[in-house]
């Protein structure tokens, strides 16, 4: 085994872009010293495994936890949109905070979309740029060709090439660099854990940088998918973009340390407490659910004939907390005026609070379940 080298600078017509070295081969990444934490995280990772398989109508709740993920994933990148914006229906939000509202959209879609595509595409570039040009559709960074590898030169930081924090590889670079990150993946002879691999694909592909746009997005997007694509997640109820953006310096501290010193493995600490915390929170976020559910079935016991009728809406609330009559007829199959009779009620028992104070275009939320998420 070798030690690893996370590759060098080369000259190239003025300026030096990073070429990084392979991954798919026989390196040391010093693991024995991170053996307690991968444990530890394997650990965590396995009990919210068990609790969403434990969960009745998990699916229900997915969506919320991809809403989570997007809205954090994008907070990194600079996006305004909160939790609580994400939920909403866009005539709810500022018009100048649209197109921040539409990337946070456009990420659950990606997410939904390959979860899904992993059941008959393996992870590879393929799906990840399929998900890439949903990342990027009518939105900023729409020109700067959503789905293909670059074919340009692209930097971070800075004004120009010339006084860029961080040049990656050169376009003609980037085919050899994927292929390697795809092998790795899925590569069984390498002695290297899967949670480990996740990582180590995250800093990898954050280096190669192969799009013009929307690297950081779909490089934590890599993360969910190939934690799903070996059975480490069933469903995508990790959302680690979530402390990665509360310790963002940190985040890209650890990166940019394996470009300067080799130092994979302070990374590799990062991102495995950053699994351990996550996989915690999201099976405290299961804990609160579960009581809350219990609450809520108790209160349905108290509007009788509704209460067929009530237990739907109950569900759809579950992945669409903010809705009005009009949703909520159309979802549940019943008229306006029952579906504005049903909301009346839950608003009686307790279960939504409608803020807007309108007569018209009422709008009923689910205080209670998106503070859990919040």
């Amino acid at each position: 085994m070798k030690s690893y080298k996370a590759g060098k600078y080369i000259s190239h017509k003025g300026y030096k872009p990073f070429l990084p070295s392979f991954i798919n081969e026989d390196i040391d990444w010093n693991l024995s010293e991170l053996s307690g934490l991968i444990q530890e995280a394997s650990l965590w990772l396995g009990k919210l495994n068990s609790y969403s398989d434990l969960i009745p109508d998990i699916d229900f709740f997915i969506k919320m936890y991809a809403t989570k993920e997007a809205t954090n994933s994008n907070r990194i990148e600079g996006t305004r949109t909160t939790f609580d914006d994400a939920i909403s229906p866009v005539e709810q939000i500022q018009p100048e905070y649209r197109d921040d509202w539409h990337e946070v959209q456009n990420y659950i879609e990606a997410i939904n979309y390959s979860v899904n595509r992993l059941s008959g595409l393996p992870l590879s570039m393929r799906l990840l740029k399929e998900s890439h040009e949903i990342l990027l559709k009518g939105v900023r960074g729409e020109h700067k060709a959503p789905g293909e590898i670059r074919k340009t030169q692209n930097w971070l930081g800075g004004s120009s090439l010339k006084d860029a924090f961080y040049i990656p590889p050169e376009p003609n670079m980037l085919p050899d660099l994927l292929t390697d990150i795809e092998k790795f993946l899925h590569n069984e002879e390498l002695q290297v854990p899967e949670i480990v691999r996740a990582g180590i694909a995250h800093y990898q592909f954050e280096t190669v940088h192969p799009f013009l746009d929307g690297n950081g997005r779909t490089g934590r997007l890599l993360i969910i998918l190939y934690l799903i694509s070996t059975g480490l997640l069933n469903k995508p109820v990790l959302y680690i973009s979530d402390f990665f953006e509360k310790n963002r310096m940190s985040y890209y501290d650890s990166l940019a340390m394996v470009k300067k010193s080799d130092n994979m493995t302070q990374w590799l600490k990062f991102f495995l407490n950053g699994i351990v915390e996550t996989a915690k929170s999201s099976i405290a976020t299961f804990d609160k659910i579960t009581k809350l559910s219990q609450k809520i079935d108790k209160k349905l016991e108290k509007i009788g004939k509704k209460a067929i009728n009530g237990k739907k809406l109950v569900q759809l609330l579950y992945s669409q907390p903010k809705v009005n009559a009009k949703t909520a007829a159309e979802k549940l199959g019943i008229s306006f005026v029952s579906a504005n009779g049903l909301l009346k009620t839950f608003v009686e028992i307790g279960i939504l609070e409608e803020k807007t104070g309108f007569n018209r275009n009422r709008y009923y939320i689910f205080e209670e379940y998106i503070k859990i998420f919040r």
